[in-house]
């Protein structure tokens, strides 16, 4: 029997919205038990439909469950110009870094502290030669002046030893530091060269604009500075670097029988007096005395010549007799603590009356005098001192708990013009002095070298307690210590021996 194709009605035939061949009678589109009567046309646009259709449902079934990629954009950047010389930069700032550590404000120091010595050494050393080149020709002059000459000789040639040990250390560091110097100023005019904008250079030129305005602007307006007595704390000549010497020593003419007393020269002598030194010995029990030593310059201080005993009080244990070795001479007055009392008395050298003032709550009578670990000095409580700024008075109070107490007075009118309170315990230091308005204390380093190692500025109120200067001394105890602004020297007793040393300030 032959099959046959039935025949189809004719309908609308064509591709669905799903890409899929469909037709109105498609459950008899492909019949195996019916012959096929299809064209091969039709069979080719059948193939490629199917063929599509699942190519797309392939791909569709890839990009199920994935996230597209994000949107990037790509710049490549070519430098046509040469790279950057990180590695010399890095070198230069290392060695920038040590030099800085290597070259120290402090070594600087101690080669301007050693010439600032040197420089009043020979200068001593002059004057010594004049007073004694004097004394020749009168045929006055003794062995002490030769030791004095020969002292001074000795500490001027170790002065050089250290400047010269110095200056070699100075000049290996300079031979070492010189070809690593220029190596530096090389790769910096190399590193300059990639500065295309001159950003460094113009930089420059803005801050040498800059500062040469200021300065002209500084002159401009700058006015001459009226002539003034320095305030307290603003030093003009720097700060304190170092105590040198001592520069002159010797016993007194009572030998060491009077272990207690003070010396010195007026700040603001009277006129025709600039060169007069004084002399006060304790001696009633190395507290009490009752006269002051006036000699007419050093030279005869240290001949014992030419002397003028001026006295104070009728006895040493009377009113307003001196007590303790504290006092000083200012303006031509002289100023001490008053016979068993907390008063400061007033002696006028030209017209011999004394007039006296209270400190109010000051411990007096050895209530809290200096000391060193061993023992205190007798009667020390109260300790008058000059400086640049005028006349001062160092004491305590119970008060204050023994903490020192620091007063300005009015030399003439003999009053309290300001009080500063500090935080240091006066019979845990074994003297003080005042320099521009700053007070320095000592302590005990052994029975040669006591150490100034405290000081207070009145001006900011600030307290260090890390400062470094030890001095030598010829005995263990020191009663007195004052320093004196016109020739800028520290003036000591010290068991009957009187030494002066030079404060070096910069």
């Amino acid at each position: 029997m032959e099959a046959t194709l039935p025949e189809t009605k004719k309908s609308d035939s064509g591709i669905g919205l799903d890409g899929v061949w469909r037709s109105a009678d498609s459950i008899n589109m492909i019949n195996p038990r019916m012959g096929l009567a299809f064209t091969s046309t039709t069979l080719l646009v059948l193939l490629l439909v199917l063929g599509r259709s699942k190519g797309q449902m392939e791909e569709e079934e890839k990009l199920k469950g994935v996230t597209p990629p994000s949107k990037r954009c790509f710049c490549e950047l070519q430098n046509l110009g040469a790279a950057f010389p990180w590695q010399e930069f890095q070198i230069v700032h290392s060695f920038s870094s040590n030099c800085t550590q290597t070259l120290s404000k402090q070594e600087f120091i101690e080669v301007d502290s050693l010439l600032a010595s040197l420089y009043y050494r020979l200068q001593n050393l002059e004057k010594d030669v004049k007073d004694f080149e004097a004394d020749f020709d009168t045929g006055l002059y003794s062995v002490i002046s030769l030791r004095i000459i020969e002292i001074e000789l000795t500490e001027i040639s170790s002065l050089l030893l250290k400047l010269n040990q110095t200056s070699h250390n100075k000049k290996a560091l300079l031979d070492n530091l010189t070809p690593q110097m220029q190596t530096m100023a090389d790769k910096l005019e190399e590193i300059k060269q990639f500065d295309r904008m001159h950003v460094v250079k113009r930089q420059q030129e803005s801050k040498r604009l800059k500062r040469s305005l200021k300065e002209c602007e500084v002159k401009l307006e700058a006015t001459p500075a009226p002539v003034t007595t320095p305030a307290p704390g603003n030093c003009p000549f720097g700060r304190l670097l170092n105590i040198t010497g001592p520069n002159s020593f010797m016993v007194t003419q009572y030998s060491t029988s009077y272990p207690y007393g003070a010396w010195g020269m007026d700040p603001k002598p009277a006129p025709g007096k600039e060169d007069r030194h004084w002399l006060v010995i304790l001696t009633t029990s190395n507290v009490f005395g009752n006269y002051i030593r006036m000699y007419s310059s050093h030279s005869d201080l240290v001949a014992a010549k030419q002397v003028e005993d001026i006295t104070v009080t009728s006895s040493t244990t009377t009113t307003n007799s001196i007590m303790g070795p504290g006092s000083v001479i200012y303006n031509n007055a002289y100023y001490y603590n008053c016979y068993s009392s907390s008063l400061v008395c007033r002696f006028d050298l030209t017209y011999k009356n004394i007039s006296t003032m209270e400190l109010p709550g000051a411990g007096s009578s050895n209530s809290f005098p200096y000391c060193q670990p061993s023992s205190c000095f007798l009667y020390t409580d109260i300790d008058l001192a000059t400086d640049e700024s005028g006349l001062w008075v160092i004491y305590t109070s119970k008060a204050k708990f023994g903490n020192v107490i620091l007063s300005r007075l009015d030399a003439h009118n003999l009053t309290l013009l300001q009080t500063w309170y500090t935080s240091l315990q006066k019979k845990i230091i074994t003297n003080a002095f005042m320099a521009c308005g700053v007070l320095y204390a000592t302590r005990f380093i052994d029975s040669s070298y006591d150490e100034v190692f405290y000081s207070f500025d009145t001006i900011t109120g600030v307290e260090r307690s890390n400062l470094a200067f030890p001095f030598r001394k010829m005995s263990t105890n020191i009663q007195h210590l004052n320093y004196n602004p016109r020739n800028r020297m520290l003036y000591v007793y010290n068991d009957a021996y009187i030494l002066s040393y030079q404060a070096v300030f910069g």
